[in-house]
């Protein structure tokens, strides 16, 4: 896992799987300015996580999809406060267009052979959209939960049924990687010493 290019992904003719991290959307004002804040001070909890699937054809061919989870109205004080009371809130999947990957804060974290994108629609089809912090928000979206719902899933690109566990993430559930954002912070931690 290192913070690499798209080169190693298109050159091995997998899809790249990559981990960003960039600031909490908040409303306008003192609280936006304290995401930013934590986000500058490279405060781990205070970023909003996320999954980015690079196709293997090399741009301009093509763009990096990013697929993240947050509240459907992240900048909405109300939500917010009952979201940090430890609330359920309503959430949505995202998925967008990058014309290219992040420079900072964006790891490599692997290849996916099958469909990555197809992969991601189907696992995100089957994410429980109630937002609670700390229990079931971006950072297990993106690195996996401890619920024990299991969704199965047939996967036509490598023809044979996969099983993905509620207590997967997007990353688990596309590369079979295990507590990556553990991982991530521990590297981060050490390097800064």
């Amino acid at each position: 896992m290192a913070s690499l290019s798209t080169e190693s992904a298109v050159a091995r003719g997998g899809e790249g799987v990559y981990v960003a991290a960039v600031p909490l959307r908040a409303t306008r004002g003192p609280a936006q300015l304290l995401a930013s804040a934590a986000y500058s001070f490279n405060n781990w909890d205070l970023q909003h996580f996320m999954v980015i699937i690079a196709p293997s054809s090399p741009p301009p061919h093509s763009q990096a999809l990013v697929f993240d989870f947050q509240p459907e109205d992240p900048e909405d004080i109300q939500v917010a406060l009952a979201a940090l009371s430890g609330k359920a809130v309503p959430g949505v999947v995202l998925e967008r267009k990058l014309s290219r990957l992040p420079r900072k804060k964006c790891w490599h974290i692997g290849t996916c052979e099958a469909n990555g994108i197809e992969m991601a629609r189907k696992f995100n089809g089957s994410w429980d959209l109630n937002l609670r912090i700390g229990h079931h928000d971006c950072r297990h979206y993106t690195n996996g939960n401890s619920s024990s719902f299991l969704v199965s899933i047939f996967l036509k690109s490598i023809s044979k049924l996969c099983c993905l566990r509620g207590l997967e993430g997007l990353v688990e559930a596309l590369l079979g990687e295990e507590n990556v954002l553990a991982r991530l912070r521990l590297r981060r931690n050490s390097s800064s010493i």
